[in-house]
């Protein structure tokens, strides 16, 4: 393999690491700081991407990503609707979601299974066509998936400082002392489920704008990846301040598409990478742990060589 081959699978790589990043980063609103398991993730970038493809379809791709944001706010309400006010468990109501999206999906994609956008106009045409022959070569995707994950980075980690963000941390960490508080839990966690969702269906939609095309299926699995990519991103980074942990979100999503290219280019079975994707899951979770129990691992060793010395 030349090194041109070797950079344009790292680009790509990039490209589709920084897109998947904003469901990591919607992922890392609902669960690491609303401590709510939303399981709707598969169906809402699904929902994303096909909305999206509609409105680009009809000639508006701009307009695109707010309508797709704009349809993971109400599925976010719907899952936190069934959670706050029918007293659904929060993992049967991401299910539930999950179940009626996809038919929901199919509806908006007119009964077809697939769309193809070949002759549409994309958020990055439009940015290779502003850039002209600067980023000749494929780079204009690069720069406009690094500009839409630098801004939700930029925003998710200021508004986690508000005076909301802070009461929706709050309601993770502790809802009962939230509610003593006077704080309405209820509300805090539709905020937080709207945003994560629709920041979610944006990635939905860059992805769908990314490859052209939208399948029913494009966001199989994606629950999957985006867990699998903040554990990563949480063991390099490790704990600190929302921006550090929100770019080690980011990292985490890279490493993970860059294993996965990795594991395409080794001639794997496509059947097979789910497979690769649960394996990831597992050494994410499972390092960090291995790294607390290694101190009596060794203790362990050293006991057992003094024992064989006597």
């Amino acid at each position: 393999m030349d090194i041109s081959s070797i950079f344009s699978l790292v680009q790509t790589a990039l490209e589709l690491g920084l897109i998947c990043s904003l469901t990591v980063l919607a992922l890392f609103l609902s669960y690491s700081m609303l401590n709510v398991c939303d399981l709707s993730t598969d169906g809402c970038f699904t929902l994303g991407a096909v909305v999206g493809a509609v409105v680009a379809i009809s000639g508006h791709p701009l307009l695109a990503i707010p309508a797709a944001m704009l349809s993971g706010v109400v599925s976010g309400f719907i899952v936190s609707l069934l959670q706050t006010k029918l007293g659904v468990n929060s993992l049967l109501a991401g299910i539930i979601v999950n179940t009626a999206l996809y038919s929901i999906n199919i509806a908006i994609m007119g009964g077809a299974s697939l769309l193809n956008m070949n002759k549409t106009d994309t958020v990055f045409s439009l940015t290779k066509d502003l850039l002209g022959n600067t980023f000749a070569g494929g780079q204009y995707k690069l720069t406009a998936a690094l500009v839409f994950t630098a801004l939700i980075v930029v925003i998710l980690s200021l508004f986690l400082r508000t005076r909301l963000g802070l009461a929706i941390r709050a309601t993770g960490n502790n809802p009962d002392m939230v509610r003593s508080s006077s704080i309405n839990t209820a509300f805090t966690t539709t905020v937080g489920l709207c945003a994560a969702n629709a920041i979610t269906a944006l990635s939905g939609c860059l992805l769908a704008q990314y490859q052209k095309a939208v399948d029913i299926n494009i966001g199989q699995g994606m629950v999957t990846i985006a867990l699998a990519s903040l554990l990563i991103g949480g063991t390099v980074m490790g704990k600190g301040s929302i921006v550090k942990r929100a770019i080690g979100v980011v990292i985490g999503a890279i490493i993970f598409r860059l294993v996965y290219t990795v594991a395409l280019r080794f001639n794997m079975p496509a059947s097979m990478l789910k497979l690769v994707s649960s394996v990831i899951v597992v050494l994410a979770i499972s390092i960090p742990y291995i790294k607390t129990q290694m101190p009596t691992f060794k203790r362990y060793l050293a006991h057992g060589r003094n024992g064989g010395e006597v």
